[in-house]
């Protein structure tokens, strides 16, 4: 490796700095720039001159002041302690730094992502004199009452395990050490680095076909994400992308979740911070925190630094992937981290592409997607683990033509499609079954125990969508000619069309019941709007008027049925009964 020479600064253009005389850098080495020792990264080299694009502010650093090359490449550290920890994008943990320098950070702050004077009890899983190889459990430390957090030889490392034993240990201790063929000792610690910008190894890629379910019915019946995939929620300002996001971090059947605010505003950033502590796991009972990591990176921040948030975040997601866990990953929002892209590249003279992003956006945000998936972790003992990426994306004026939204919809597998008019109209989440889509559909009988029950919420599904395809096509008709033209069986299903809607899709966020609905409730629900629609068009053809139909006293039962208690399916069950019974009696009616 050549020497490493700090270099001078000779040009300082907003979050961009140019350095002469950097011999023996690398691209995307860290280094520390000027007096204020602000934190940066080489973004590129010509000769000995290097531009690095800093992740604080630069007001202030002129030119002649030093830039120090760290030679290495921007790393996270990895092991007990992240679990319900909050950093900023380039992972300083915020509560520290607040308790550290109070409410407003200092530049060039330089506290370690990982507590150094914490103990944590190490239990090992393995025998001292046994041959290990890269990713195998070594032992494990209780990190928090959801998350046993695994230590894993790290990548590269293999051979003969030694001096292992059980105890309290600081992250930065050495637990046991692995000797190689050649002689070569590796340390062990409960704490990994890992540079953030390199996907972690697996052993084999593998096909996500298991429904990971959120709760959101709009999302699980229509639209399902699989354990391993990814998703896109693009919309306007106003339409609930930030909420949807926080409803799967909240309710998603993820292990753990790493929750990232890419350039987002303060407030919303806010809410996250006081809200998550209060909430209880709706799987274990526990208190929400226990399994998230949150990154939070704001909108006054220094744009750079939106960069290495995301990568920080999805880094994290493979580190706990790789011990077997299922991770979600929700990135809010990768168009604040195109914009970042986009200054960068102007201030580097780059020549721009559409929009004046540049050229490698598209190849940006597919190499942050790809990390995703579901995966056979490498070593011992055998296990799977998955990273689901869910990423918002904000398109000026809600324009899906949008540069960002297309380089993103290239890669994804599921699109939510926000709308301003169902936002307008106060439904929520105002995801557009029209124009949404997911190529993971064909696993959605995977999300019950019961292949042949879920084979059959999958057939009611497709039944709801085309009923709901079919209003979108009378509606048009009913405008121009009037309800009163159309045939009673098209007028029955515009109204099913209507509960569909107004009584499963929308879902209310802050309801204490509304909020999750288990997979297996929403197959009553849809089970019983279609089961009215069947007895509704029974009922047309014994001559029963539909606005009879239309004002049964079960329509308010049915419409309420959504928050009945989660563990009541049963009445949601029984209220066919009251269906058939009052069908019957408007069918008496007619024939006496």
């Amino acid at each position: 490796m050549a020497e490493l020479k700090n270099g001078k600064i000779i040009k300082v253009a907003g979050p961009v700095v140019v350095a002469e005389g950097m011999i023996g850098a690398r691209m995307y080495d860290v280094v520390r720039v000027g007096k204020e020792n602000l934190v940066g990264e080489i973004v590129e080299l010509i000769g000995d001159r290097a531009c690095i694009q800093v992740y604080e502010d630069t007001v202030g650093i002129g030119p002649g002041e030093e830039v120090i090359n760290t030679g290495a490449p921007l790393s996270v550290e990895l092991g007990p302690g992240l679990i319900s920890s909050i950093y900023d994008g380039i992972q300083r943990p915020l509560d520290q730094l607040v308790e550290a320098q109070g409410n407003f950070i200092m530049r060039g702050s330089d506290i370690p992502g990982l507590k150094r004077d914490t103990k944590w009890h190490f239990t090992p899983t393995m025998d001292n004199g046994s041959e290990v190889t890269t990713g195998d459990i070594v032992g494990e430390v209780v990190e928090s009452t959801l998350v046993n957090h695994k230590i894993m030889v790290p990548p590269g490392a293999a051979g003969k395990l030694d001096g292992l034993k059980e105890g309290d240990f600081t992250v930065d201790e050495v637990i046991g050490t692995v000797t190689d063929a050649n002689g070569k000792v590796t340390e062990l610690k409960l704490m990994q680095k890992w540079p953030v910008r390199h996907p972690r190894p697996n052993k084999q890629r593998l096909t996500p076909d298991q429904v990971l379910v959120t709760g959101q019915r709009v999302v699980d019946a229509f639209f399902p994400l699989s354990r391993g995939g990814t998703a896109c929620v693009p919309g306007p300002f106003g339409t609930g992308k930030t909420v949807v996001q926080h409803q799967l971090a909240k309710w998603i059947d993820a292990d753990v979740v790493v929750y990232v605010g890419c350039g987002e505003r303060g407030n919303e950033m806010t809410d996250v911070l006081m809200e998550f502590p209060e909430l209880i796991d709706p799987h274990s009972g526990e208190p929400l925190m226990k399994r998230v990591v949150l990154i939070a990176n704001t909108s006054d921040m220094p744009v750079a630094a939106r960069e290495a948030s995301v990568y920080t975040g999805i880094t994290i997601a493979e580190y706990f992937r790789d011990m077997g866990y299922s991770v979600a990953m929700m990135a809010d929002s990768t168009s604040r981290w195109a914009e970042a892209m986009r200054e960068i590249s102007t201030r580097l003279e780059e020549m721009p592409a559409e929009e004046g992003y540049p050229a490698y956006l598209g190849a940006r945000i597919a190499s942050f997607y790809e990390r995703a998936g579901l995966c056979e972790c490498s070593g011992s003992p055998a296990r799977q683990g998955a990273v689901s990426v869910i990423g918002a994306v904000s398109p000026p004026g809600g324009d899906l033509s949008d540069t960002v939204v297309q380089a993103t919809l290239q890669v994804v597998k599921v699109f939510w499609s926000l709308q301003a008019r169902l936002a307008q109209q106060r439904h929520f989440p105002a995801i557009d079954w029209l124009t949404s889509y997911s190529f993971y559909k064909q696993y959605i009988p995977s999300a019950f125990e019961d292949e042949a029950i879920g084979k059959e919420f999958a057939d009611m599904m497709q039944q709801a969508m085309t009923l709901l395809e079919q209003e979108s096509q009378l509606i048009e008709i009913v405008r121009l000619v009037g309800a009163e033209s159309i045939s009673a069986q098209d007028r029955m299903t515009l109204e099913t069309s209507k509960s569909i809607r107004e009584d499963f899709l929308h879902q209310n966020a802050f309801h204490k019941t509304d909020t999750f609905t288990p997979i297996e409730k929403q197959l009553e629900m849809i089970k019983l709007i279609l089961h009215f629609h069947q007895c509704g068009l029974a009922a047309i053809d014994h001559g029963v008027d539909t606005a009879d139909i239309f004002v049964l006293p079960v329509r308010e039962d049915i419409a309420r049925c959504k928050y009945l208690d989660n563990d009541k399916i049963e009445q949601v069950a029984s209220i066919k009964d009251v269906v058939d019974q009052q069908i019957k009696q408007l069918q008496a009616t007619v024939t006496a």
